[in-house]
């Protein structure tokens, strides 16, 4: 059964427009109530419900408190929280699910709804595909008798802080250390600073004040410029950006030099073989060629997923690994976390420079990633580019001309009408002319 809801991270949309709306939220938190209550055994089913600090936070969640309780399941509100702390929180205290109300990095008037399992995992599939099975049925509330109750966690953030300073070796600190933590306005706005803080470091906060509207606007992961702009201006050792519900990141170092996900990976990957041989780590179709490759020289497996942190977690999980991510930031430490958490990881980063005692410019030499060039080309209706002669004799060309130096990816949009041409190669004047010479080659729409 296809699902109509759910995407690769939840449901997300705009505010007011199906399917986020208040009556589709409250439908939602009913018909994932009786799909827990139908699974529980004994005690009555309890969800932690998280957000972010979008103004349309308030309304969401209070529609689904209604929906879970008609089903008559328990509720407990964290208010603003990081995606991660959510998943954390509900394995810490034993409950039946976790919800965040999110939209992650896109602007303030989206917002989405995304489900964690009682072990702190995105919720698989087939359970997403039960829960819009149930949407299908009317909404029966349980009997008075049955109502789901609401109360409040008391210090959740307090909670998820010394859960993420306990992922940091306890023989190290940050002491000497100036940060600038950038929060995008978002759900870490007063988790992320006390991290670091607490661990040692003098800590510059920007993007720490939230109100309701300028989540992600300019400032966090998605807009690094407010970072850079910060550590030069500060004279800060390192600027750590999440975006607004904390579970990517982007580091820069005192000269603005930006590292994403792919550099990151890399020296997490690094650190880890200190203790021993790493199993293996996972990237997506769109890592770089040069992390496979070092990767491969050091002796250490390497698979590629779909794009999509959730795709990169499957593929974890089915290979027994535990390191992976996404260039665009969401690194996963299983051995760490159960989920993509941009503070956890961030200090995943910090642990291997205080170890090694280099700064990330060192940490990262020996890895010059490939120049990329992506081009997007827009697809008439019915247009099947896999039959395209055209293009699949310009694809062969253009694959034996790079031999073994680059890399060609062609994958359609999962969103618009879109095909996605990427060429890596060792000039990046040499990538855009592959790219282009693929994308010249689809037929105008």
């Amino acid at each position: 059964m296809s699902r109509r809801f759910f995407g690769t991270d939840g449901i997300r949309g705009t505010v007011g427009e199906a399917p986020i709306t208040p009556e589709f939220v409250l439908r939602l938190g009913h018909a994932a109530g009786r799909v827990l209550a139908r699974e529980a055994t004994g005690a009555r089913p309890t969800v932690l419900i998280g957000k972010d600090t979008r103004v349309s936070g308030y309304m969401l969640e209070a529609a689904l408190e209604a929906g879970f309780a008609s089903a008559g399941v328990d509720t407990v509100l964290s208010g603003p929280l990081p995606t991660p702390a959510v998943a954390y929180l509900t394995r810490a205290q034993r409950l039946s699910a976790g919800v965040v109300i999110s939209a992650s990095h896109n602007p303030y008037p989206d917002n989405g709804i995304k489900f964690f399992s009682a072990l702190g995992k995105k919720l698989a599939d087939e359970v997403e595909t039960q829960i819009e099975a149930e949407l299908d049925k009317p909404l029966a509330c349980v009997d008075s008798h049955g109502l789901g109750k609401a109360r409040r966690l008391e210090d959740a953030a307090g909670r998820y802080i010394e859960f993420c300073k306990s992922t940091f070796p306890n023989s190290l600190d940050l002491r000497g250390l100036k940060l600038v933590v950038d929060c995008a306005h978002g759900a870490a706005y007063h988790v992320a600073p006390a991290v670091f803080h607490e661990l040692g470091a003098e800590v510059v906060a920007i993007g720490a004040e939230p109100n309701g509207f300028n989540i992600n606007d300019g400032v966090g992961a998605v807009h690094p410029e407010a970072l850079v702009h910060a550590v030069r201006e500060g004279g800060a050792d390192l600027g750590i950006a999440v975006d607004g519900d904390a579970d990517r990141l982007v580091l820069v170092d005192r000269e603005g030099r930006r590292y994403d996900g792919d550099q990151l990976l890399y020296v997490i990957v690094r650190d880890r073989m200190r203790d021993g041989p790493v199993a293996g780590a996972v990237g997506t179709l769109m890592t770089n060629f040069a992390l496979e490759r070092r990767l491969a020289e050091l002796n250490v497996p390497f698979a590629r997923a779909k794009v999509g942190d959730r795709y990169v977690l499957e593929m974890l999980e089915q290979r027994g690994w535990s390191l992976g991510g996404e260039g665009s930031g969401h690194l996963l430490c299983l051995d760490r976390h159960t989920t993509g958490d941009g503070i956890v990881s961030s200090l995943q980063v910090l642990a291997a420079m205080r170890r090694a005692g280099k700064s990330l410019v060192q940490l990262t030499e020996d890895l010059p990633l490939m120049p990329q060039s992506l081009v997007n080309v827009r697809l008439a209706n019915g247009f099947d580019w896999k039959r395209h002669e055209p293009l699949q004799a310009m694809l062969d060309q253009v694959q034996r001309e790079l031999g073994g130096d680059g890399r060609v990816l062609i994958r359609p949009s999962g969103t618009e009408p879109l095909l996605r041409v990427m060429v890596e190669a060792g000039s990046a004047e040499a990538a855009r002319q592959l790219a282009r010479r693929l994308a010249d080659c689809v037929p105008a729409a």
